[in-house]
């Protein structure tokens, strides 16, 4: 069935691939941007500001006044950012907070009453395995994507009455343009300088030799298709899906110490 899609942050990436092939399938799909740029054909392109709860309200209304309704919706833009969180400036976590988080929250809050008024909806959240596990240097981004696990939970809970779903996606390392915008920050003279250029190169790595993000757009439109979709994906390589199992039934002292080792600590 024909769906009416929100995705945000379709520029590159994860958001690119994800309406390519979910227009592709036949869905009305809306894609948020931040200035002109080249999208998949048949996508339609709203302008809107994660920051800006103005400026989402105002790309909600637009797509609810062309389409009379929103179907799904997918949480997808963001930024990434690499600190000890010693050496990471306050502005660097207001900012990864109210893009990855406050950014969020405010658009699922702009989509809902629709979704309540027709008494149905899909919510996807897309996360990350690092908010599962936890990652060196990787605190200020992580911890937006915490916040993001914990308030899929509550809104599970709450939007059940309306038959509203809410589905987290954790995607491991995919090939992305992370390592091209991820903010850096790092201290003159930091006592942290020699291991963060060291994890962050084993980070990066993984990055560069990541999956297609076009296999998470597949996955992704198995999900909108589904009657019934799992509240949790993992989408990433074997080891980073074990990653998150040992996680669950190691002693944290443990899986700290096999982290630790994993990325040279």
């Amino acid at each position: 069935m024909k769906k009416v899609i929100l995705i945000t942050g379709i520029s590159s990436g994860f958001g690119k691939e994800m309406s390519r092939v979910l227009v592709q399938k036949g869905h009305v799909v809306y894609g948020t941007i931040r200035k002109h740029c080249e999208v998949a054909p048949g996508v339609k392109t709203v302008f809107m500001e994660l920051a800006d709860s103005y400026s989402i309200q105002k790309a909600v209304n637009q797509i609810l006044e062309n389409e009379g309704r929103i179907d799904v919706l997918i949480n997808n833009a963001g930024m990434h950012s690499g600190a000890p969180i010693e050496d990471a400036p306050e502005e660097m976590y207001r900012k990864q907070m109210d893009i990855n988080f406050h950014g969020w929250v405010n658009t699922i809050k702009a989509v809902l009453p629709g979704m309540r008024a027709q008494r149905s909806g899909l919510v996807i959240n897309i996360s990350s395995i690092g908010a599962l596990t936890g990652l060196p240097f990787q605190g200020v981004y992580t911890s937006a994507k915490f916040a993001v696990e914990g308030i899929s939970y509550a809104l599970r809970l709450e939007l059940k009455q309306f038959n509203i779903k809410v589905v987290v996606v954790n995607p491991g390392d995919f090939k992305t343009r992370n390592v091209e915008t991820r903010e850096i920050a790092l201290k003159k003279n930091s006592a942290y300088e020699k291991q963060f250029n060291k994890s962050l190169a084993i980070i990066e790595k993984e990055e560069g030799e990541g999956k297609d993000p076009v296999l998470l757009a597949r996955k992704i439109s198995r999900i909108v298709d589904k009657k019934n979709p799992k509240y949790r994906y993992l989408v990433g390589s074997s080891i980073q899906k074990m990653a998150v199992f040992f996680k669950r039934i190691m002693p944290e002292r443990i899986f700290t110490f096999l982290i630790s080792k994993y990325y040279g600590m």
